[in-house]
This record gives C-alpha cells, sequence and structure tokens, in this order.
C-alpha cells in the first residue's frame, strides 16, 4: 500500500482525499504548513508527495527545493492557476508531474499512480544488462544509482529514468514525442518543453561530461564512449 504526503493548507481538502485515495489502496496523509510537512517526511517512510504552490511559511517551489535538497522522492505540483510558468518553475525544480486547480481526484489518483508504477515495475533485465558502464559514467538500473566520473550523482526519478532510457540504445535519438510517451504514461497537458527542463537539469547534474547531444528537429541521444 501506497503512503503519499500532502502537504496543502486547505482545511477542506485532506479529508475528502485521503478517502478518495484509500478506494486505491493509498494511505494520504496531510499537513497543512511546509515545516510540518518536512518534518513528515524526514520522520517517516512516504513513496510520493503532493504540494500546493500557495501556501504559508514558503511557498510550493520553495518547499519542493528544499525536499530536492534531501530526497529524489516522487513530486506533484498542484498549480492554482495553471499557469505555464508555474509548471516551467516547478519542473525546473525537480518536480515529477503538475495538475492545476481546480482537479478530479481521480486525475491526481492517477498522476500518482502513474509515477510510482514508473518507479516501481521497470522492465526486467538480464544481470549482465543491470550495469551501463561509459567513459566517465556508470549507471546502475537495480541500484538506481549513477556514478559521474566516480562519484554518486542524487537523481530525481524522473531524471534517472531519462537516462536510462537514453543509455539503453546509445546513439538512437529520442523525438520528445517519444521521450514523454515513454516516461509520463499519459498525454494530458503534456507539452515538449517539460523534456527539455528535464535534458537541461540531468545535463547539469552530469556536468563535466557532455553527453547528452541535441540533434535539432529531431531530439536527444547520448553520445559517449562506452567504458
Amino acid at each position: 500500500m501506497a503512503r503519499i504526503l500532502l502537504i496543502d493548507d486547505d482545511a477542506h481538502l485532506a479529508a475528502p482525499l485521503a478517502s478518495y485515495f484509500a478506494r486505491f489502496d493509498c494511505v494520504l496523509d496531510s499537513a497543512s504548513r511546509p515545516s510540518e510537512g518536512l518534518a513528515k517526511l524526514r520522520a517517516e517512510s512516504y513513496d510520493a508527495a503532493i504540494l500546493d504552490v500557495m501556501l504559508p511559511e514558503m511557498d510550493g517551489f520553495a518547499l519542493c527545493r528544499e525536499i530536492r535538497k534531501e530526497s529524489d522522492i516522487p513530486i506533484v505540483m498542484l498549480t492554482a492557476r495553471g499557469d505555464v510558468m508555474d509548471r516551467v518553475v516547478g519542473l525546473e525544480l525537480g518536480a515529477d508531474d503538475y495538475l492545476p486547480k481546480p482537479f478530479e481526484p481521480r486525475e491526481l489518483v492517477a498522476r500518482v499512480q502513474t509515477i510510482l508504477r514508473r518507479q516501481r515495475t521497470a522492465p526486467a533485465q538480464p544481470a549482465s544488462a543491470q550495469r551501463r558502464v561509459f567513459e566517465g559514467l556508470a549507471i546502475d538500473l537495480d541500484k538506481r544509482e549513477v556514478l559521474r566520473l566516480g562519484e554518486r550523482v542524487e537523481l530525481t526519478g524522473t531524471e534517472f529514468e531519462l537516462l536510462a532510457l537514453l543509455a539503453g540504445e546509445p546513439g538512437k535519438v529520442f523525438s520528445r514525442d517519444d521521450i514523454l510517451n515513454r516516461l509520463r504514461g499519459h498525454e494530458a497537458d503534456l507539452y515538449t518543453r517539460a523534456v527539455d527542463i528535464v535534458v537541461s537539469r540531468l545535463r547539469k547534474k552530469l556536468e563535466p561530461l557532455d553527453c547528452i547531444k541535441t540533434l535539432r528537429n529531431a531530439g536527444y541521444a547520448l553520445a559517449v564512449g562506452k567504458g
């Protein structure tokens, strides 16, 4: 049974959402303030977090940044206006998905389930394929661990899945639509800018390696020699 933490100061939202999530074998815990949510994330084990953008103490973007300093837990952002800029900022900070308010509870459940399914049910790989080694880069699919020049790199779930996808077929060009369809699992409210943001985050974390190439009007490819 998945455990989800909702951080939202709307007192009328938590209880009905918890009841709805329970129908899908998910336990939804809640916190009304960022400080309370951070304390719960540090003290307990959760499978995903849902953050509202409009919060007391700090907004959801600042909260997402704080969480990412300590954890790669999947994060869904709730944006009050559904603004494109809200979505872009959230994704740049490391959120895995977003949903504009007001929303249907079933869609929120579906978004969370998609993220959890993507993390938990990776395709079976033969033992020899669990570790992919390139020049300066090593990817352990079983441990979900990435080493850059011998040092471990902390990636979010989406960043890791993108790198694993590209590393599965080095040199192959994946279009933005290919990446969206393979990694996100649904097409609602998706836009190609989201892929560019995740690629940009991943590139920055892999510096000084320059192994993700952009092919104009085509997509992205892993261009690095075998280790």
